[in-house]
Protein backbone atom coordinates (compact mmCIF):
# COMPACT_ATOMS: atom_id res chain seq x y z
CA UNK A 1 0.00 0.00 0.00
CA UNK A 2 1.38 3.44 -1.07
CA UNK A 3 0.14 6.70 0.22
CA UNK A 4 0.84 9.72 -0.35
CA UNK A 5 1.33 12.09 2.96
CA UNK A 6 2.32 15.96 2.88
CA UNK A 7 5.52 17.75 3.85
CA UNK A 8 7.45 13.50 4.79
CA UNK A 9 20.27 -0.32 7.44
CA UNK A 10 21.12 -1.48 8.50
CA UNK A 11 20.78 0.16 11.61
CA UNK A 12 18.74 -1.66 13.51
CA UNK A 13 15.76 0.98 14.28
CA UNK A 14 12.49 -0.34 15.21
CA UNK A 15 9.71 1.19 16.97
CA UNK A 16 7.70 -1.38 19.19
CA UNK A 17 5.89 -0.87 22.44
CA UNK A 18 8.99 -1.56 24.93
CA UNK A 19 10.84 0.85 22.96
CA UNK A 20 8.35 3.40 22.80
CA UNK A 21 9.88 5.79 25.51
CA UNK A 22 12.45 8.43 25.04
CA UNK A 23 14.66 6.36 27.13
CA UNK A 24 13.97 3.35 25.23
CA UNK A 25 13.81 4.34 22.08
CA UNK A 26 17.59 4.51 21.33
CA UNK A 27 19.55 3.35 17.84
CA UNK A 28 21.40 0.19 18.63
CA UNK A 29 24.98 0.94 18.04
CA UNK A 30 26.17 -1.85 20.53
CA UNK A 31 27.88 -1.46 23.65
CA UNK A 32 28.74 2.95 23.67
CA UNK A 33 30.24 3.16 27.51
CA UNK A 34 34.00 2.25 26.73
CA UNK A 35 35.35 5.51 27.50
CA UNK A 36 36.06 6.37 23.75
CA UNK A 37 33.09 8.70 23.18
CA UNK A 38 34.30 11.16 25.96
CA UNK A 39 37.40 11.16 24.25
CA UNK A 40 36.11 11.16 20.79
CA UNK A 41 34.30 14.88 22.03
CA UNK A 42 37.96 16.16 23.41
CA UNK A 43 38.38 19.87 22.85
CA UNK A 44 41.16 19.39 19.80
CA UNK A 45 38.23 17.67 18.41
CA UNK A 46 35.21 19.69 18.84
CA UNK A 47 37.53 22.81 17.36
CA UNK A 48 36.15 21.05 14.39
CA UNK A 49 32.66 21.58 15.95
CA UNK A 50 33.01 25.20 16.05
CA UNK A 51 30.58 27.99 14.55
CA UNK A 52 32.21 28.17 11.10
CA UNK A 53 29.62 26.34 8.06
CA UNK A 54 33.68 26.01 6.57
CA UNK A 55 34.69 23.38 9.27
CA UNK A 56 36.35 20.70 8.29
CA UNK A 57 34.58 16.85 7.94
CA UNK A 58 35.33 13.98 9.92
CA UNK A 59 38.46 12.53 8.39
CA UNK A 60 36.87 10.13 5.38
CA UNK A 61 36.67 6.59 6.54
CA UNK A 62 36.89 5.61 2.91
CA UNK A 63 37.16 7.88 -0.13
CA UNK A 64 34.14 9.65 -2.36
CA UNK A 65 33.84 7.60 -5.73
CA UNK A 66 36.79 8.83 -7.51
CA UNK A 67 35.51 11.56 -9.88
CA UNK A 68 32.15 11.94 -8.12
CA UNK A 69 30.34 14.92 -8.08
CA UNK A 70 27.28 15.99 -5.89
CA UNK A 71 25.83 13.49 -3.02
CA UNK A 72 28.89 10.69 -3.99
CA UNK A 73 31.42 13.32 -3.57
CA UNK A 74 30.32 13.51 0.09
CA UNK A 75 30.84 9.90 1.51
CA UNK A 76 32.56 10.24 4.74
CA UNK A 77 32.19 6.31 5.74
CA UNK A 78 30.46 3.03 4.53
CA UNK A 79 28.55 1.30 8.02
CA UNK A 80 30.29 -1.97 6.16
CA UNK A 81 33.18 -0.98 8.52
CA UNK A 82 31.25 -0.98 11.58
CA UNK A 83 33.92 0.85 13.76
CA UNK A 84 34.73 3.47 11.14
CA UNK A 85 31.15 4.39 10.45
CA UNK A 86 30.73 4.50 14.25
CA UNK A 87 33.67 6.63 14.66
CA UNK A 88 33.06 9.14 12.33
CA UNK A 89 28.65 9.97 13.28
CA UNK A 90 30.62 10.30 16.87
CA UNK A 91 31.90 13.01 15.40
CA UNK A 92 28.96 14.71 13.83
CA UNK A 93 24.82 15.48 14.54
CA UNK A 94 23.43 12.39 12.86
CA UNK A 95 19.30 12.07 11.93
CA UNK A 96 19.26 9.64 15.26
CA UNK A 97 20.54 12.83 17.10
CA UNK A 98 18.03 15.35 15.28
CA UNK A 99 15.54 13.03 15.91
CA UNK A 100 15.27 13.07 19.63
CA UNK A 101 15.48 16.60 19.89
CA UNK A 102 11.95 18.73 20.13
CA UNK A 103 12.54 20.75 23.41
CA UNK A 104 15.45 22.09 25.80
CA UNK A 105 15.54 19.31 27.89
CA UNK A 106 15.33 17.03 24.58
CA UNK A 107 18.77 18.91 23.62
CA UNK A 108 20.26 18.22 27.26
CA UNK A 109 19.50 14.73 26.78
CA UNK A 110 20.95 14.49 23.56
CA UNK A 111 24.40 15.65 24.98
CA UNK A 112 24.67 13.20 27.29
CA UNK A 113 23.76 10.53 24.98
CA UNK A 114 26.32 12.10 23.04
CA UNK A 115 28.68 11.65 25.17
CA UNK A 116 28.21 8.90 27.81
CA UNK A 117 25.76 6.77 25.02
CA UNK A 118 22.76 5.79 25.82
CA UNK A 119 22.71 2.70 27.88
CA UNK A 120 20.52 0.64 25.70
CA UNK A 121 22.34 -2.35 24.47
CA UNK A 122 19.44 -3.78 22.16
CA UNK A 123 16.36 -6.58 23.11
CA UNK A 124 14.50 -9.10 20.52
CA UNK A 125 12.96 -6.34 18.89
CA UNK A 126 15.72 -4.10 17.52
CA UNK A 127 17.27 -7.83 16.43
CA UNK A 128 13.82 -8.66 14.21
CA UNK A 129 14.35 -5.13 12.88
CA UNK A 130 18.02 -6.04 12.19
CA UNK A 131 17.11 -9.36 10.66
CA UNK A 132 13.95 -8.24 8.23
CA UNK A 133 15.47 -4.89 6.97
CA UNK A 134 17.48 -6.67 3.88
CA UNK A 135 14.00 -7.95 2.95
CA UNK A 136 12.17 -5.15 3.22
CA UNK A 137 14.77 -3.12 1.03
CA UNK A 138 14.46 -5.74 -1.32
CA UNK A 139 10.98 -5.56 -1.64
CA UNK A 140 11.77 -1.57 -1.89
CA UNK A 141 13.95 -1.57 -5.22
CA UNK A 142 11.74 -4.03 -6.94
CA UNK A 143 8.84 -2.13 -6.38
CA UNK A 144 9.55 1.77 -5.95
CA UNK A 145 13.37 1.05 -7.56
CA UNK A 146 15.84 2.65 -4.73
CA UNK A 147 18.51 0.45 -4.24
CA UNK A 148 19.81 -0.17 -0.20
CA UNK A 149 22.86 2.41 0.68
CA UNK A 150 25.40 1.86 3.79
CA UNK A 151 27.28 4.96 3.07
CA UNK A 152 27.53 8.04 5.39
CA UNK A 153 26.94 11.48 3.83
CA UNK A 154 27.78 15.15 5.15
CA UNK A 155 25.57 18.03 3.90
CA UNK A 156 26.83 20.20 1.65
CA UNK A 157 26.38 23.37 3.91
CA UNK A 158 27.73 21.64 6.89
CA UNK A 159 30.20 18.94 6.74
CA UNK A 160 29.17 18.15 10.41
CA UNK A 161 26.01 17.06 9.36
CA UNK A 162 25.54 13.49 8.78
CA UNK A 163 22.91 10.62 7.53
CA UNK A 164 22.58 7.20 6.39
CA UNK A 165 19.73 6.70 4.63
CA UNK A 166 18.25 2.96 4.20
CA UNK A 167 17.83 3.55 0.71
CA UNK A 168 18.65 5.96 -2.26
CA UNK A 169 17.94 6.50 -5.91
CA UNK A 170 18.94 9.22 -8.47
CA UNK A 171 16.07 9.89 -10.77
CA UNK A 172 15.89 11.93 -13.85
CA UNK A 173 17.31 15.54 -13.68
CA UNK A 174 19.91 14.48 -10.57
CA UNK A 175 16.44 14.46 -8.37
CA UNK A 176 17.29 12.29 -4.91
CA UNK A 177 14.96 10.25 -3.33
CA UNK A 178 15.31 7.72 0.02
CA UNK A 179 13.93 4.99 1.80
CA UNK A 180 13.50 4.54 5.60
CA UNK A 181 12.66 1.38 6.59
CA UNK A 182 11.16 0.26 10.27
CA UNK A 183 9.21 -2.41 11.88
CA UNK A 184 6.76 -2.19 14.52
CA UNK A 185 4.38 -4.59 16.42
CA UNK A 186 1.46 -2.08 16.63
CA UNK A 187 -0.28 -0.14 13.44
CA UNK A 188 1.18 3.59 12.59
CA UNK A 189 -1.90 5.80 12.39
CA UNK A 190 0.26 8.78 11.13
CA UNK A 191 4.27 8.87 10.98
CA UNK A 192 5.77 8.97 14.56
CA UNK A 193 7.56 12.48 14.83
CA UNK A 194 10.60 11.57 15.89
CA UNK A 195 10.48 9.70 12.74
CA UNK A 196 9.49 12.55 10.49
CA UNK A 197 12.28 14.69 11.96
CA UNK A 198 14.83 11.96 11.26
CA UNK A 199 13.84 11.34 7.71
CA UNK A 200 13.52 15.24 7.28
CA UNK A 201 17.06 16.16 9.17
CA UNK A 202 18.26 12.82 5.87
CA UNK A 203 16.42 14.79 3.24
CA UNK A 204 18.47 18.33 4.01
CA UNK A 205 21.56 16.32 3.96
CA UNK A 206 21.53 14.46 1.05
CA UNK A 207 19.31 17.16 -0.95
CA UNK A 208 16.22 14.97 -1.18
CA UNK A 209 12.77 15.92 -2.95
CA UNK A 210 10.97 13.12 -0.52
CA UNK A 211 11.71 9.86 1.10
CA UNK A 212 9.43 6.45 1.19
CA UNK A 213 9.19 5.78 4.65
CA UNK A 214 8.31 2.11 4.95
CA UNK A 215 6.98 -0.58 7.93
CA UNK A 216 6.67 -3.77 8.04
CA UNK A 217 4.05 -4.44 11.22
CA UNK A 218 4.49 -7.87 13.33
CA UNK A 219 2.38 -10.17 15.35
CA UNK A 220 5.27 -11.83 17.50
CA UNK A 221 7.99 -11.22 14.91
CA UNK A 222 5.63 -12.71 12.15
CA UNK A 223 5.11 -10.17 9.33
CA UNK A 224 1.25 -8.82 9.60
CA UNK A 225 0.57 -8.02 5.96
CA UNK A 226 1.70 -9.47 2.71
CA UNK A 227 3.89 -6.51 1.55
CA UNK A 228 4.84 -4.01 3.95
CA UNK A 229 3.16 -0.55 3.83
CA UNK A 230 4.79 2.39 3.08
CA UNK A 231 4.25 6.47 1.97
CA UNK A 232 5.87 9.16 0.53
CA UNK A 233 7.27 12.01 2.62
CA UNK A 234 7.45 15.32 1.02
CA UNK A 235 10.80 17.54 1.84
CA UNK A 236 9.47 20.50 4.50
CA UNK A 237 12.43 23.41 4.45
CA UNK A 238 10.75 25.15 7.33
CA UNK A 239 11.09 21.67 9.39
CA UNK A 240 14.93 21.28 7.85
CA UNK A 241 15.58 24.67 9.37
CA UNK A 242 14.40 24.32 12.37
CA UNK A 243 16.07 21.18 12.82
CA UNK A 244 19.51 22.71 11.71
CA UNK A 245 18.97 25.40 14.54
CA UNK A 246 18.39 22.47 17.05
CA UNK A 247 21.49 20.72 16.01
CA UNK A 248 23.81 24.65 15.76
CA UNK A 249 22.53 24.71 19.42
CA UNK A 250 23.02 20.82 20.59
CA UNK A 251 26.83 21.38 19.20
CA UNK A 252 27.31 24.82 21.57
CA UNK A 253 26.27 22.82 24.08
CA UNK A 254 28.46 20.05 23.31
CA UNK A 255 31.37 22.59 22.92
CA UNK A 256 30.42 23.67 26.21
CA UNK A 257 30.32 20.44 28.24
CA UNK A 258 33.56 19.72 26.98
CA UNK A 259 35.53 23.10 27.42
CA UNK A 260 38.48 22.76 29.53
CA UNK A 261 37.47 23.45 33.21
CA UNK A 262 39.60 26.64 34.55
CA UNK A 263 40.86 26.61 38.06
CA UNK A 264 40.24 29.38 40.19
CA UNK A 265 44.27 29.72 40.91
CA UNK A 266 44.97 29.42 37.05
CA UNK A 267 42.24 32.46 36.37
CA UNK A 268 43.52 34.64 39.26
CA UNK A 269 46.78 33.97 37.28
CA UNK A 270 45.96 34.75 34.07
CA UNK A 271 44.12 37.91 34.99
CA UNK A 272 47.29 39.27 37.09
CA UNK A 273 49.78 38.52 34.16
CA UNK A 274 47.20 39.62 31.33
Amino acid sequence: MTTLVGRARQNGEVFDSSAASPAAYRQQDGPRHDGSRRELYRPGVLADLGPRTSAPAPRPVIPAVPGAEGHLARVVASSSDRVGWLRARSRGITATDVAKLSTQQSLRAAVYDKLNGSGFSGNSFTQHGRVREPEIAAWVAATHGIQPSDLLFHAERDRRHLATPDGLALRTGGRIELAEIKTTNKPFNSIPRHYLRQIWWQQYVLGAERTLFVWEQHDRFVPVHEEPQCQWVDRDDREIARLVALAGELIELLAQATAPRVQPAQAAHAARTA
